[in-house]
């Protein structure tokens, strides 16, 4: 208990950013209007693919015998691709949408 309570304390700004992090991102998603909400997730989902960088990174630096680390690393890897995968399709839907279609004679 007192090691967390001195890592709290050694970290304490980064505590504030998150927490400033996380109020921002809810007053700025609050405040927009539902007919981009579907674009903008769809967009930001799409730019998740950092996670995907970030999880080969971790799981390159890991030792071979670090099974947790591996094991963590190859799930985001995963879940970060499904999650540009869906951004990408949700955005292709969403484009489909605003294409003309041809007028019928």
């Amino acid at each position: 208990m007192e090691d967390l309570l001195n890592y709290i304390g050694e970290n304490m700004e980064m505590i504030y950013f998150l927490v400033l992090a996380i109020l921002l991102g809810v007053e700025v998603i609050s405040n927009v209007p539902a007919i981009l909400h579907t674009p903008l997730m769809s967009g930001a989902n799409a730019i998740h693919g950092v996670v995907v960088v970030g999880a080969i990174i971790v799981m390159l630096q890991a030792s071979p015998d670090n099974y947790l680390a591996l094991s963590v690393g190859f799930l985001a890897v995963i879940v970060g691709t499904l999650n540009v995968i869906g951004g990408f399709v949700v955005t292709d839907r969403m484009l489909e949408m605003f294409k003309k279609k041809p007028k019928k004679s």
